[in-house]
Formats: structure tokens, C-alpha cells, sequence
């Protein structure tokens, strides 16, 4: 059974048909030979994991451990605006790479150019930035993008993404083979995320040897506020 979709990708007319099938399946691809298979409803099983394929001369293949299958390979320093964090989709953990870059907003009032993270998320860790370092993005019109073209929604990302944008708005790169986990209270805090352990352990695997938790694990630097998450970084930078 099919059904038309519109250009936000939800299924058009009215949801009867939704209501009548056990399962929904969205088949999206990045600028790249990639595709990310989904199950947006599954009526006796998970939605929480994520198939990627690769297109190759023979047809699609499975990617067996896309662990670092979104982290730019660099052959030189890296620049301002990197920050890696490791995400979960469904059982597998792999790490990504957040992209931002700020500039001063052509108008009166700044927007947000992001879709692979929602526009409210960047915008909110933004806003928590300025209240709790001072650093202004107020004024800034912010662009943000994941490399590979997958879309994050996990809130474990929001510490890299804090990174990313202050080291975008100061011009200094973060610390080589660093990861950053965690998520950001609107008070400013790290809070805890799930699996942490795992996450820490995956990033270690893959040869990242700085890694910013918001627990005490092993191999990892406890961090508790936004405040204290920047003076690591740019101390290590």
C-alpha cells in the first residue's frame, strides 16, 4: 500500500490510511550516496532504529558499523565551529559531527539556518549560551549542519552543539579527538544522559581521547553547567 507525501514529509489527505496499516517506512537520503531507512509506526515492534544503506554499483548495501560514518576525515587542524558528540539510533551508537558558523545577522532580527537539528534547538542552547557566558548571539545569524546529512533529534547533542557555536563566534577551535555528551537545562546545567557508559566507550574505541561527560565515567571529564563545559574546552583548545 502507498499513499502520496508532501513536501514536508508527511502522508497527505486525511490519516485513515496511517490508522490502517502496522507500519509506516520513510526512505530519506543525504547529499551523499546514503539512505536512512525509518519506521515512523510500527504497530508491534521499535521505531527507535535507524537501517542505513549504501548506494554502490550492485544496488543498495547495509552499512554494517556506521560508528564513524559521519565524522570528517582532516588531514590538517580542525576548525572552528567542530564539535563531535556520540548519538544512539536504536541499539547502535556512532559519532557525528555538529557544524556551526555564525555571522552578523543581514537583518533586524537573526534566524536560524539549520535542518538537520531543529531551528527551536539551536536557537535555545543559543539562548542559554548568552545568558550564562555572555557571549552574544542575539545579533548573529546562526547556520548549523551535521555532516552526512543525518538528522539529530537526541538531546544528548546539545552540549557539542553549545560548542560548536561558541567556538564559531570566537574563531577557536575546539580540541582535537574531542567528544562532548550531554544535555543543556535551560539553567544552564549538563544533565545526564542514557547509555552514557556505552557512549564513552564507543568515542574511546574510535581513538577520541577527550571526551566531556556531564557523569563521572571512566575516561571521561565531568562537567555540571554550560559555564564550566566552555572553560574546558577553550582550555584545552
Amino acid at each position: 500500500m502507498s499513499a502520496h507525501v508532501t513536501k514536508e514529509g508527511t502522508i497527505a489527505g486525511p490519516k485513515s490510511l496511517e490508522h490502517m496499516v502496522d507500519t509506516v517506512v520513510s526512505f530519506e537520503r543525504n547529499d551523499d550516496e546514503v539512505r536512512f531507512l525509518r519506521a515512523n509506526k510500527n504497530r508491534f515492534g521499535s521505531v527507535d532504529e535507524l537501517g542505513i544503506f549504501a548506494m554502490t554499483e550492485t544496488g543498495l548495501e547495509g552499512v554494517g558499523d556506521p560508528s564513524t560514518m559521519f565524522i570528517t576525515k582532516r588531514n590538517g587542524d580542525t576548525p572552528a565551529g567542530i564539535a563531535n558528540s556520540c548519538v544512539f539510533e536504536g541499539s547502535r551508537a556512532f559519532l557525528v559531527e555538529i557544524q556551526a558558523l555564525t555571522v552578523p545577522a543581514k537583518a533586524s532580527i537573526s534566524r536560524v539556518y539549520s535542518d538537520k537539528i531543529e531551528a527551536g534547538r539551536v536557537a535555545r542552547v543559543a539562548a542559554v549560551l548568552e545568558k550564562r557566558t555572555g557571549m552574544k548571539f542575539s545579533d548573529q545569524d546562526l547556520y548549523v549542519n551535521v555532516a552526512g546529512g543525518v538528522k539529530l533529534s537526541e538531546s544528548a547533542i546539545d552540549g557539542a552543539l553549545a560548542a560548536a557555536l561558541y567556538s564559531a563566534r570566537t574563531d577557536m577551535p575546539l580540541p582535537e579527538s574531542s567528544v562532548i555528551i550531554g544535555e543543556i537545562s535551560l539553567a544552564g546545567e549538563i544533565r545526564p544522559v542514557t547509555r552514557l557508559k556505552q557512549r564513552v566507550k564507543t568515542a574511546k574505541d574510535l581513538g577520541f581521547n577527550t571526551i566531556f561527560a556531564p557523569d563521572k565515567e571512566e575516561g571521561a571529564v565531568k562537567i555540571g553547567s554550560v559555564k564550566e563545559l566552555i572553560k574546558c574546552v577553550m582550555r584545552n583548545s
